[in-house]
């Protein structure tokens, strides 16, 4: 096996290195959701653009690799949906109100995807990266 091929195959298992130029291009817009009160405010811009709550467990192995996952993959600019970051430790008590107000079982990592005040889309874990938040930005776009 070549080198090249070799470092090919750990570097998609482990991730490559991204330089601090691509990091700062990839940045994505992040909002920290840390206010119970901003889920009203979800709930409403949801009826103009789609608004997307990642929630992290800041302790857990996997919730960082999922995380990191989701950032080297996310293609949607800024004007095609809202950002949220939650830190489940820092803010338990929004992490329960987002399952409760969204009524989806709270799980860690997760990714919501809220439309017109509804989660129209949730996974966790490894099935975050198969989501295809695309079409509902595609379906927003029809309506």
């Amino acid at each position: 096996m070549s080198v090249t091929k070799a470092m090919g195959i750990f570097n998609s298992i482990f991730g490559k290195k991204i330089s601090e130029e691509e990091k700062e291009n990839k940045a994505l817009s992040w909002m920290p959701l840390t206010a119970m009160d901003q889920l009203n405010s979800i709930e409403k811009l949801s009826a103009d653009k789609p608004q997307i709550i990642f929630k992290h467990s800041t302790s857990c192995g996997i919730s960082t690799m999922v995380l990191r996952l989701f950032e080297e993959n996310y293609s949607l600019g800024p004007e095609k949906a809202d950002l949220y970051y939650l830190d489940l430790h820092g803010y338990r008590e929004i992490s329960n109100e987002v399952a409760n107000k969204f009524n989806v079982y709270h799980q860690s990592p997760q990714l919501l995807v809220i439309i017109n005040g509804v989660a129209v889309a949730h996974n966790s874990h490894g099935a975050i990266a198969e989501m295809d938040l695309d079409k509902y930005v595609q379906k927003r776009g029809r309506s």
